[in-house]
């Protein structure tokens, strides 16, 4: 282990790290279930969070700064090794960098393990970070009348797109393609976010896009009149048979197409996917209502511990 001794030391998340990095997150990311314990969603998000990192005697330590804030997240390691780990990035956090240690997205397995005393530590939920999910194969047939309006969505455009429609599955020289479509549908929905949030979604979809021969991850899009309409992303953890779907745009002007992609992508990249996690909503009520309309079967809580 090199001893780290200030930030700028901190090694940065890259491409051709990937197998390393993967290693790692087999330590604990199928015991978490949270999106952020996907290493796909580390490459898209490392430039948002200015994601960097440390390897101690236990595993890796995460260290984000947005700002001028710097905080970290569960580390990657064994369970039984996650109270040590954690006693070793407090010392980071209040010896080298010189504050107090904050976490945030910390899973509810992470809670319980640590069990942290109230009198140095507080820690709490933050619903706006709690991912979604949903029963795979529910989304895959859309059964019975909790899905009706789904249904009829779904059969509008399958009505309506019949024998116009094609599912492709891209590879790597799709990339340009697809860029193209994305920052045209970023163009036309024009959200507001304070943290703006959705312009680093699209950085960091471009820089997995461009560095595909070593990220690894599922995508489908599909085509009308021959014309890019809609795309996703997603990554399959077989140990869970979950399915998590990190990105899905399509064009929303035409009725049913998110309730096609939706179906679609499970179906020819995921079939034997029992869960599926469709990550957070981000606050964002629109969002959120979308994401409610789906039926999740469950949500996973996660929470923010601060350092008292």
């Amino acid at each position: 282990m090199t001893k780290i001794r200030k930030f700028d030391e901190l090694l940065k998340v890259r491409p051709e790290d990937y197998d390393k990095l993967k290693s790692y997150f087999a330590l604990r990311e199928y015991q978490s279930g949270t999106c952020e314990n996907v290493i796909t969603a580390c490459y898209m998000w490392s430039e948002y969070y200015r994601t960097r990192y440390y390897i101690n005697d236990y595993g890796l330590v995460w260290i984000y700064r947005i700002k001028n804030e710097i905080f970290t997240s569960v580390p990657l390691c064994k369970e039984q090794d996650l109270n040590v780990c954690f006693e070793e990035m407090v010392g980071f956090f209040n010896n080298v960098l010189g504050q107090k240690i904050k976490l945030y997205l910390v899973d509810e397995d992470a809670v319980k393990t640590l069990a942290l005393p109230e009198d140095k530590f507080k820690v709490y939920e933050e619903r706006d970070n709690f991912d979604y999910v949903y029963n795979a194969k529910e989304l895959m047939t859309l059964p019975g009348k909790k899905y009706h309006k789904k249904k009829n969505h779904l059969n509008a455009f399958l009505r309506e797109y019949e024998g116009r429609y094609e599912i492709r599955i891209p590879k790597c020289e799709n990339k340009e393609n697809i860029l193209e479509f994305l920052y045209r549908w970023h163009d036309k929905r024009n959200i507001v976010d304070e943290y703006n949030r959705d312009d680093y979604e699209l950085k960091g979809i471009e820089y997995i896009l461009k560095n595909c021969n070593m990220i690894k991850y599922y995508m489908m899009c599909v085509y009308i009149d021959g014309i890019l309409e809609a795309f996703t992303l997603g990554t399959y953890i077989e140990e869970t048979q979950t399915a998590y779907i990190h990105v899905e745009k399509a064009n929303p002007d035409i009725r049913g197409l998110y309730n096609f992609v939706n179906q679609q992508f499970l179906i020819n990249c995921f079939p034997d996917a029992r869960y599926v996690n469709r990550e957070d909503d981000m606050g964002l009520e629109g969002l959120r209502k979308a994401k409610m309309s789906y039926k999740p079967e469950f949500l996973v809580k996660k929470y923010t511990i601060e350092q008292i």
